[in-house]
């Protein structure tokens, strides 16, 4: 629709509210990925519209360096939720002018410093939802400690961490991502392992009544992977996006 609106009348993208906010703030303000693509590959006065201020003195990175009640990012987890608001609040700076990184607001505020400030909270939650999940995950791989040698060295890592804004971007979810990887393929090998080596020295009368017990002792893991394979799905595809997905989802 935006795009259609400025192809009719391209003087609209000038256009502002009441706030002084044009589509360039409005979109950042209310987490509008699709739309602030859009205006960042136009080429039309691009400049003029990536450098207003709102009647606050509020520029685009300072929009995008608030947290406001509402979230779009529909994604489990603090943490992810930290990782996708340091992607917008990156790929916004990206686009903006450099002189904006130091641009102060009416209230003498840097977009960095509302940035830090706004979520000092979501940082704290982060760093206790990535040491539960990663203390939980450890305890699986204790197990299997000798084949999971590299999920316990990363989930320490995790443990071990500062925790830092920057920390949230890449380095966590990544360290989070290949310790989930690590044990993935740690209870596939253990299992194969324990299965294949326990059928081998089975006489022939015993291999068929052995299959239920591999099923059975197959039945926890499998749950465990189950639980666990929506979080690492959403990791993988957050890691490896750019800008945050936006979810639509009306909540009833």
């Amino acid at each position: 629709m935006v795009e259609k609106i400025l192809e009719v009348n391209p003087v609209a993208i000038n256009a502002k509210n009441e706030e002084k906010k044009n589509v360039t703030l409005l979109a950042v303000e209310n987490r509008q990925p699709e739309v602030y693509e859009l205006l960042v590959k136009r080429k039309f006065r691009k400049d003029s519209v990536f450098r207003a201020v709102d009647n606050k003195g509020n520029s685009a990175l300072h929009l995008a360096a608030m947290l406001s009640n509402y979230q779009p990012w529909h994604i489990p987890g603090a943490a992810l939720e930290m990782q996708w608001e340091m992607k917008w609040y990156k790929y916004v700076k990206n686009s903006m002018p450099p002189h904006f990184f130091s641009h102060h607001n009416e209230s003498e505020f840097t977009a960095k410093e509302i940035f830090t400030e706004a979520h000092s909270d979501l940082v704290k939650r982060g760093g206790k939802w990535l040491n539960s999940t990663s203390t939980s995950c450890s305890l699986v791989s204790t197990l299997i400690a000798t084949v999971a040698f590299a999920t316990s060295a990363t989930f320490l890592a995790i443990l071990t961490s500062r925790h830092q804004e920057d920390d949230f971007h890449e380095d966590l979810p990544r360290k989070l991502l290949l310790g989930l990887t690590a044990l993935f393929l740690s209870i596939a090998a253990m299992l194969v392992s324990f299965c294949a080596g326990h059928f081998f020295v089975l006489t022939d009368e015993l291999k068929r009544a052995a299959l239920p017990v591999y099923a059975v002792i197959c039945l926890p893991i499998s749950f465990f992977a189950k639980v666990q394979f929506p979080l690492y799905f959403d990791i993988l595809r957050a890691s490896f996006r750019k800008v945050p997905q936006r979810s639509y989802k009306v909540a009833l």
